[in-house]
Formats: structure tokens, C-alpha cells, sequence
């Protein structure tokens, strides 16, 4: 790199020079020759004699100013620069673009010959010259002119016009009435299958619902559809917003840098997250399907309608509507379950985040791009930010927030401070100090100590709050503690004294507080931060006994599981430090365990989050410098304890509770819990043979992918036989090949990377494709760090060199994957030298792409 590329800073944050209230697209689509011809009027905000506007590999073919031809401007390597030009003008751009080449996957390209578009963040530039900022809303009328082989020509709104053209194409004009910013411009061209369907919304209107799949897939999107209908109505009754154009349609293409994009009422999809049957598709698929069609359509409002002022406010939108989505699966499935998934993404993969060089607030104070920042601190620890808002506002008080907000700002772009203000605004509450959370970064620790008096009958808790080493907020935050007291028995104790939120909240506001309990009987056990309440380090030296008691007794299902990771944790740790291989389980923990079986939870996919032990990026979340190899060790030694001691109750539940393969909440948790005890079967019982090929011969793929996994895991002797016969039945399908990609790379046979190697050319993959190389390597580099941080630094060599390749290809995939190399400071002296090795010979690429370039360069000094 030649020049070190300049980070742009949140406050030097600028009003767009002019304003554009409509833009006049046409596309003329050829697959090396697109012309895209731009219209539109621009009013400047003041006295300007030019603008400057955005754009990126393109051709300039003609520009004319109020109708004519104009040649006083200047190209520049980021856009164009238009000089002598009156303070309110009309402008027309025509530019020529080569989709065919465009393997970036921002901005027009080709994925498997359909045209379709990606331009969040800032890939409108790549399209045509324009103000490719979020802060220029303006409505946009669309004409897409192919050729017939393409019969659906598509864009964002309602369509206006259509007709035949010649020498065999034809046209078709939409138009969104609504003002957007060119983040959410969309264009799809292509022949799909289709599912349609309607929607009644609750003031009587007919909305026309599409589905466009790739030929051949019309049974897999079913579930996609019914999400749909689930969204719209859940978005009716629980934040009473209404859908707003005629027509809301979904395209699912197989190449997609992310997993889906909310353009208005075009949202284009990865095919991941869209096409799902049971032969095809696991539970997980389909809850992740159900979730992520939520989101999409949630951002119609919390994104579209009312939208970021700038993309350091991203958190604005994803945030919130990621804790939309949260409350979306809460409601229509499993509370416990939906938030155990959630704080799992927060300590597997957001404290390592806020941990590591790359930790930033949810609202980022520099950037250098704005790809690197759709990050798990973004989305998740900005949900997380919106759901304390919600425990200290309550749902009453929070929706109304939710209707001052849309009532203020509706059709405009603004900051994460308007939304904070209308919620406070709305319920007459002071979160000045909240406001915090939008700059500090690092994960804050709660240290907390309880004091029990058994002749006054109170209970003491005393809370000190600290941040993180680097946290550039120093000032205490404003932290939702929830609590619950158990008493001898179990029972949960009312609580009196303590000034409380929503009955069991305590609210911090200050460095150290202590909170005082009356009429305590006996001394309590607590439950403390329950439900995560905070995204927070919880520090309290709670004995065995008590975690057994919270296990086996506290209200909330998630406050039973937390207990049993901090008892596993506690459990690895031990087996960590202790030099005697031959240590066995603590007692209170393998009582814990054989309860479990006697006193099963109504929902048994519960049972198998309970005996589930906590992952490796989880666990090494506790180190400063990573024990890698005691800590693999750790788990397996772990793992096969349990299944020694949960044997019998694992084999009567395995041969007595069958699967009938239906997709009920019921059929659902048996298959999870069948699947985990499959697995804990395999490390130690005699004779799974069976079951194991019953299980990968299924026509149900998750209980095909529970018997794969099973049999790679333990490394039985039939793990090779059973994964070629998957690839003999499903090499036709790539999205199913994907899971047999992931399972080869959480091989922990030594022989993992030359297999990785060898399947690079295999004919399913493909390095061009975003989804092949997330599901090969990129679960490589995550889920295997006992193949990944080998001594012999052949894990970090092979994720090194592909980078290296995808630099090129695609930069924003290359930054994605390149995460596990980054906190290398973290591993012990050999490890750190093989990995900043790679990092070093990363930095030196003579055109690093922006993406790498700032992580790297964060990551190095």
C-alpha cells in the first residue's frame, strides 16, 4: 500500500452540501456494459460554486448540467468533483459499469447470472456518481430495461409501468414513494421460481407478498414465506407499525457478502438464511430463517422509515432492531432458549471483541471502512444497550418511547442521541448517564460481595462497578441489575427495602452502591445479574453448593443454565490448573448433572443447553494468555466425564423418546436432546455403531448432521465412511455442502488443514463464493482451536495465505475471516511469533485493500 489510507472521524461529521429530493435511475443491464443514466436536481446548502460527489470504478460516459453538455469537472480516484455550477441545478450522469467483474459484491454485479445489488455501506458509489451518504434522502423512480431471458426486472417500491422493447427486451419503472438514502437502493434482474401470498395488514390493506428463488427451489421457501407473515403481524401488535407499500418482495441469491439486506420492500437475501426444508435444513436453520426474515422486515421502520444520520450511528438501526428480532423469537418460541442464543454470541464472540484491538463503542468514534464496523459490539452489544433501556423503561414505557420516536422523526436521518432522547423525552426519565453506553468500550465488571445479618434478618448486596483497562469512559455507568433470592428450599424471597425497578431490578448509577434486603429469614442464596441484565463481567465467589442450589431452583430457566457455565467453568479451570490427570468431577457438580435427569425441564432442548459445557473462545475469555493445549484438554476431559456419569439416563432417554421428524417446539427439543446424547454416547459407550448410521441416514438433516457430527467428534472408525456417503447424496446442493464443508473443519484429527487443502478442490467449492469460505475456513479459524493454534502454525499459514488471495477477490470477506489472527497478543510467546508472522507478511501486500489495512495495522501497534 502506497498510501496509508485516513481514518474519518464521527466529529468532524458535516451537513451534505446540497440537497436531492428525487433521483431518475435507468438501467440498461449487459454484463460487461451496464449504462446507468442518473437524473436529478441538487439545491445547495449555502454558497457553493461545485459539488463533489461519490463514485468508484466507473465509466463516465456523458455529464450535462441544466441540459447540457458540461466539462468543467474533475475526476478524482473516490468520485467526481463538478465546478461552475449554480446554486440549484439539474444534473444527468451517464456511466457504464462491468457487473461481470465486480467480484467485491458491493454495488451491481452478477451472482450466478442474476443481476443483483448490495449497497450498504457505501456501494451506490459503484453504480453511478452520487451523495452515497445516509443522510440524502430522496425518493427514487427506477426503470430496469434486460433482456426477456431475465423476466423479472425488480427495484424498490411499487411498479408504475412495464412493457416490451426491441430486439427481445423489455422494460419495467418502480417507484418508492417513500424518501431513502442510497444505502437502500436495490435492483434485481433474473428468471426465479416465485411464491407469492398476501397480507391483510390491520387497517384493511392487501400487501402482495414475492419470494424469488432460484429455479427449483420453490419447496425449500415456504418457511421463508410463513416468517414473513409471523413478522408482519408480530410488528402490528407488539409495536404497532404498519407495513407501507403494496408490495414486499424477497430475492435470495447464492452470492451475498452478508446474510441479508433490508432494501425498502426489496430485501435481497443470502440463500443461507431463505431456502429451508427438513431434508435440507436444520432446526437451527429454520430458527436462524425465522429471524433473520424479522429483522429484515423490523429495519421497514427501524432503519427505513427512520434511518442513521451517518454511519457512525449504525448501532441506531441494528441495535435496536436486532433486539427487535430477539423479542420476535421470545415471543413466538422459547424466552430461555432465544436468550441463552444471545448471550452466548455476547461471551463467545463480543467480549473477545471488546477485548481485543478491534473493540470499539457501539457508536465508533473513527472508522476508517465502514464494512469493519458491522461487527457483534455493533449489532449485539447494541441490542443489548436497547433491552437495559427496556428493563429500566419497562415494555409500557418503552413502546412509549417507540411512538415519540416515529412521531419526531419519521422520514428523517438521525443519531443514536434522538432515539435515547425520545425514550426519556416519553417517560419523563434523566438517561443522561445512559448515554454513556454509546462511548465506552471494553466489557465493565460488576464486583459484587453480600453480607448476611441473622439478628437484623437483612441481606447486604454492595456493587462496585469498574471498566475496562482502555475504556476511554471513565464515569460510572448506568447499569439494570436483576436479582432473585432463593431461600433453603428453593423458593424465590419477596423483596423489601432496596429501591427496585420491575420488582427485581436494582439501578446503578454510581461506582460503588450498596443495596439492603429486610425480613430475610435465613441467609439467601443469590442470583445476580439475572438474565444478563447488563452486558457485563459478573465478579462473586459463589460456592458449589449455591450454584447447584440456583441449578436446581431459580424461576428462570436462564439463570439455571448460567449457573451450570459457571459450574463447568469452574470445573475446566480446576482440571487446568491442577497437574493430577486423574482429578475428578466435583461432587456438587455431578450431582447437579444426575438431577437434571430426574427433574427434567418441560422443554428437553433446555435440558441439552444444561449439559452442554461452555466452548473454547468462551472459556479462554478468563485468561490472560491462553493455556490453548491444557484447555483443549480440559474440555475433552470434561465431556468425557459426563458422558460417563450420564450413561444410563443418556441410553434410556436415547432408546426410549423417539424423533417423528415434525417441526413442533416438542419434536424440536427431542431432536436437540437426542443429538446431544448421541454425542456424549459416542465418547464412551460401546455399540453406537448403529445408531450412528440410523442417525446419518435420515431424511431429516438435523439428526443426519447430529450423527456426522457425533461420529467425527469421538473419531470413530466410521466418521470417513459416513461423510463420503454425504457427499455422494448431496453434492448437488451447495447450501447443504456448506455443512459438510463446516464439519470437515472441526475435524480434530491431525490430518484437519490437509484435508481443508485438499478440498479446495473439490467441485462444490468455490473461494469467489462468500458462504464456501465461511463454512470451510472461516469455521476452521473460529470453532477448531486445537487444529487453528497448533504449535506448527500451519492453522495460522492456511488462513494467512487465503486472505492473501481474497484481498483481491473480495476485500470485505477477506476482513471478516481474518478476526481469529488478531488478538495473537493473547496466546504464549511461539504462538504469538507464528501468528504476527502472518499478520506481518498480510500488512506488506502492495494494494491491501482498506478492510485488512485497518484491521491489521490495529492489530500490529
Amino acid at each position: 500500500m502506497t498510501q496509508k489510507p485516513q481514518a474519518k472521524l464521527l466529529a468532524d461529521y458535516q451537513p451534505p452540501s446540497h440537497q436531492v429530493e428525487h433521483i431518475d435511475l435507468t438501467f440498461n443491464l449487459s454484463p460487461l456494459t451496464t449504462r446507468v443514466i442518473a437524473k436529478y436536481e441538487l439545491q445547495a446548502n449555502g454558497a457553493q460554486s461545485y459539488v463533489q460527489l461519490d463514485g468508484v470504478d466507473l465509466t463516465l460516459i456523458s455529464l450535462k448540467v441544466d441540459g447540457q453538455p458540461h466539462s468543467d469537472f474533475t475526476q478524482l480516484v473516490d468520485g467526481i468533483k463538478i465546478n461552475s455550477v449554480p446554486e440549484s441545478f439539474s444534473l444527468e450522469i451517464e456511466t457504464e459499469i462491468a457487473p461481470e467483474k465486480n467480484t467485491s459484491l458491493e454495488g451491481l454485479y452478477l451472482s450466478d447470472g442474476a443481476y443483483c445489488t448490495q449497497c450498504e455501506a457505501e456501494g451506490f458509489r459503484k453504480i453511478t456518481y452520487f451523495f452515497d451518504r445516509p443522510d440524502v434522502l430522496a425518493t427514487y423512480k427506477v426503470t430496469v430495461i434486460g433482456d426477456k431471458s431475465f423476466p423479472f426486472l425488480l427495484s424498490n417500491g411499487n411498479q408504475v409501468d412495464s412493457g416490451d422493447l426491441e430486439d427481445g427486451r423489455h422494460f419495467v419503472t418502480w417507484e418508492d414513494p417513500f424518501k431513502k438514502p442510497s444505502y437502500l437502493f436495490a435492483l434485481v434482474a433474473g428468471d426465479f421460481d416465485t411464491l407469492e401470498d398476501k397480507f391483510v395488514t390491520k387497517t384493511g390493506r392487501e400487501v402482495k407478498l414475492q419470494l424469488f428463488v432460484d429455479k427449483g427451489n420453490l419447496s425449500k421457501a415456504p418457511h421463508a414465506m410463513t416468517s414473513l407473515k409471523k413478522s408482519l403481524q408480530w410488528d402490528e401488535e407488539r409495536f404497532n407499525l404498519e407495513y407501507d407499500l403494496d408490495i414486499y418482495m424477497i430475492v435470495a441469491v447464492d452470492f451475498f457478502n452478508m446474510g441479508a439486506m433490508e432494501n425498502k420492500g426489496l430485501n435481497v437475501f443470502n440463500s443461507a438464511c431463505v431456502l429451508a426444508n427438513q431434508e435440507t435444513a436444520t432446526d437451527r436453520d429454520y430458527h436462524v430463517i425465522e429471524s433473520i426474515v424479522g429483522h429484515e422486515y423490523f429495519h421497514n421502520w427501524t432503519g427505513n422509515r427512520v434511518t442513521c444520520r451517518d454511519w457512525f450511528q449504525l448501532s441506531l438501526k441494528e441495535g435496536l432492531t436486532v433486539f427487535r428480532d430477539q423479542e420476535f423469537s421470545s415471543d413466538l418460541g422459547s424466552r430461555a432458549l432465544n436468550r441463552i442464543d444471545a448471550v452466548n454470541a455476547m461471551r463467545t464472540h463480543q467480549f473477545a471483541e471488546d477485548a481485543g484491538p478491534m473493540a470499539h463503542p457501539i457508536r465508533p468514534e473513527k472508522v476508517i471502512e465502514m464494512n469493519n464496523f458491522y461487527t457483534v459490539t455493533v449489532y449485539n452489544k447494541g441490542a443489548e444497550v436497547i433491552r437495559m433501556m427496556h428493563t429500566l423503561l419497562s415494555e409500557e414505557g418503552f413502546q412509549r418511547g417507540m411512538k415519540l420516536y416515529f412521531e419526531r422523526h419519521d422520514g428523517q436521518a438521525v443519531t443514536c442521541d434522538d432515539f435515547v432522547n425520545a425514550m426519556a423525552d416519553a417517560t419523563n426519565t434523566d438517561l443522561s448517564q445512559f448515554k454513556l453506553w454509546y462511548q465506552q468500550f471494553g466489557t465493565p465488571t460488576l464486583h459484587i460481595k453480600t453480607k448476611y445479618d441473622a439478628q437484623a434478618k437483612t441481606y447486604q448486596i454492595d456493587i462496585n462497578q469498574t471498566h475496562a483497562k482502555n475504556d476511554p469512559v471513565t464515569e460510572p455507568l448506568h447499569i439494570p441489575v436483576a436479582i432473585e433470592l432463593l431461600d433453603e428450599s428453593g423458593e424465590a424471597i419477596a423483596l423489601k427495602g432496596a429501591p427496585l425497578k420491575q420488582d427485581k431490578v436494582l439501578e446503578l448509577t454510581e461506582e460503588k452502591q450498596t443495596f439492603v434486603f429486610e425480613d430475610i429469614g435465613s441467609e439467601p442464596t443469590p442470583v445476580l445479574l439475572e438474565d444478563f441484565s447488563a452486558p457485563c463481567l459478573l465478579e462473586y465467589e459463589y460456592s458449589l453448593s449455591q450454584l447447584g442450589h440456583i441449578a436446581k431452583y431459580a424461576s428462570s430457566y436462564y439463570a439455571r443454565w448460567e449457573a451450570m457455565q459457571i459450574l463447568f467453568t469452574q470445573q475446566i479451570r480446576a482440571y487446568v490448573d491442577s497437574e493430577d490427570k486423574n482429578q475428578t468431577m466435583f461432587g456438587e457438580l455431578s450431582s447437579v448433572l444426575e438431577s437434571l435427569f430426574v427433574n427434567k425441564p418441560d422443554d428437553l432442548a433446555i435440558l441439552a443447553e444444561y449439559i452442554s459445557v461452555p466452548n473454547f473462545d468462551t472459556l479462554s475469555g478468563g485468561y490472560d494468555i491462553v493455556p490453548v493445549d491444557a484447555l483443549c484438554q480440559a474440555i475433552e476431559r470434561l465431556e468425557r466425564q459426563i458422558a460417563d456419569l450420564l450413561k444410563t439416563q443418556l441410553t434410556e432417554f436415547y432408546q426410549n423418546v423417539q424423533d417423528s421428524g415434525g417441526l413442533s417446539a416438542e419434536e424440536v427439543a427431542i431432536r436437540a436432546l437426542r443429538n446431544k446424547s448421541l454425542y456424549y454416547l459416542s465418547l464412551t459407550a460401546e455399540n453406537v455403531s448403529d445408531w450412528l448410521k440410523e442417525q446419518a441416514n435420515s431424511s431429516n438433516m438435523t439428526t443426519k448432521l447430529g450423527g456426522l457430527k457425533s461420529a467425527l467428534n469421538a473419531q470413530h472408525p466410521l466418521a470417513t465412511e459416513l461423510m463420503q456417503e454425504f457427499d455422494t447424496q448431496w453434492n448437488h446442493d451447495l447450501l447443504v455442502m456448506d455443512k459438510w464443508f463446516a464439519m470437515h473443519a472441526t475435524s480434530q484429527s491431525d490430518k484437519c488443514i490437509d484435508v481443508i487443502l485438499s478440498l479446495y478442490e473439490h467441485p462444490c467449492f468455490d473461494k469467489s463464493n462468500p458462504n464456501r469460505v465461511r463454512s470451510l475456513v472461516g469455521t476452521f479459524a473460529r470453532m477448531n482451536p486445537k487444529q487453528f493454534h497448533r504449535p506448527d502454525g500451519k492453522g495460522y499459514e492456511l488462513l494467512g495465505n487465503l486472505i492473501a488471495e481474497l484481498n483481491e477477490l473480495n476485500p470485505q470477506n477477506a476482513s471478516r475471516i481474518i478476526t481469529p489472527l488478531l488478538s495473537f497478543k493473547r496466546f504464549d510467546e511461539s504462538r504469538q511469533e507464528k501468528m504476527r508472522a502472518q499478520l506481518e507478511r498480510l500488512a506488506g501486500i502492495s494494494d491491501l485493500s482498506d478492510d485488512l489495512y485497518e484491521k491489521i495495522d490495529r492489530a500490529l501497534n
